[in-house]
């Protein structure tokens, strides 16, 4: 089920919220809905609304990504949105996304931004060495017709590489909480094994999840962090692959 959820036209810093570009966020949730408050209270802000897929009657322990990603893309290209937000329920926008949101949608609408993908091994740090550091997700870029959609069943893009986007640098940080908890990043790493145990799309593979070899952590700079805080509750966000054997 697809939930659309727009906000009422209001003044911000000087400028009406939906004053040219429509910005709309879209994600799902599935065994991470409990997230989900937080993180429209981090996107409040930033968009003019946003549309979710509830995921929960899905058969398996990990339904069509693509599937899903389609249909959302669909929904917000029908609502008349501008620029698509794409993000999970356990990523969080640092803050100053906010301020500089409209510098980012009022140019050239052949863009995708892209974010420092921040892996988080506590609420207030998150790991640089190695891989770590360099990663970017490209999440802020124009809605376009989901017939144009296609991607791999797992670690797609959000849009297909003959859109003609110029890949940019936002500068701005996402936060990645799934990793603060140590049975999670085990369990990361268990079930992408098992839904791609030939690493047919991640030639990396997936055992570097759990892998702590040469850890560095670094702080969130001050004025870069997130909001709402966030307090880990220690559960696993994903499925228990003890209680799914393998087919």
């Amino acid at each position: 089920m697809i939930t659309l959820e727009m906000k009422a036209p209001r003044r911000r810093r000087g400028r009406w919220l939906w004053s040219r570009q429509k910005i709309v966020a879209i994600f799902s949730y599935r065994y991470d809905q409990h997230l989900v408050p937080d993180l429209i209270a981090n996107l409040d802000p930033v968009v003019d609304g946003w549309i979710a897929y509830d995921d929960r009657a899905s058969d398996g322990i990990f339904s069509s990504e693509p599937g899903r990603r389609r249909a959302l893309i669909a929904t917000a290209y029908e609502a008349g949105a501008d620029w698509l937000l794409a993000m999970d329920p356990d990523e969080r926008l640092e803050n100053a996304v906010a301020g500089r949101i409209g510098r980012l949608t009022s140019g050239s609408r052949h863009v995708a931004w892209g974010f420092h993908c921040r892996e988080m091994y506590t609420p207030a740090s998150y790991r640089i060495d190695g891989a770590w550091g360099r990663k970017m997700q490209h999440r802020l870029f124009s809605a376009y017709h989901p017939d144009r959609y296609r991607s791999k069943d797992m670690h797609g893009a959000w849009f297909p590489d003959d859109i003609g986007f110029r890949l940019k640098d936002s500068g701005l940080n996402l936060y990645h909480l799934k990793m603060i908890e140590p049975k999670r990043r085990a369990a990361r790493r268990d079930l992408y094994n098992r839904l791609d145990p030939d690493r047919q799309l991640q030639e990396i593979g997936y055992d570097y999840l759990a892998d702590e070899r040469g850890i560095v952590l670094e702080a969130v700079p001050a004025g870069r962090d997130y909001f709402p805080a966030h307090a880990d509750d220690g559960g696993l966000w994903m499925a228990d692959l003890s209680v799914h054997p393998p087919r």
